[in-house]
């Protein structure tokens, strides 16, 4: 559903339920201060809730290398130093 209808910046702030109703069924605003349009709000797509898959990144990036030390302990030998 696509429907544009317009506001003023004096309904976002007396009428703000209403508006915020339309958002929620799908409805894009134009906020209008003076006859011109300053802003559109529009309504959040729906969340995926998915996680990117860090370790097949990783597995692309480094590929099958192995690394001789962690991290934890190239930080530790390095700490040493000072």
């Amino acid at each position: 559903m696509y429907h544009m209808t317009t506001a003023t910046v004096r309904d976002l702030r007396y009428r703000f339920a209403e508006i915020e109703s339309r958002l929620q069924k799908g409805e894009s605003i134009e906020i209008r201060k003076r006859k011109r349009v300053i802003a559109r709000l529009l309504p959040m797509g729906p969340k995926t809730g998915t996680y990117p898959d860090f370790a097949a990144r990783r597995k692309r990036i480094f590929g099958d290398k192995i690394v001789s030390r962690t991290g934890a302990e190239l930080l530790a030998s390095d700490r040493d130093r000072y």
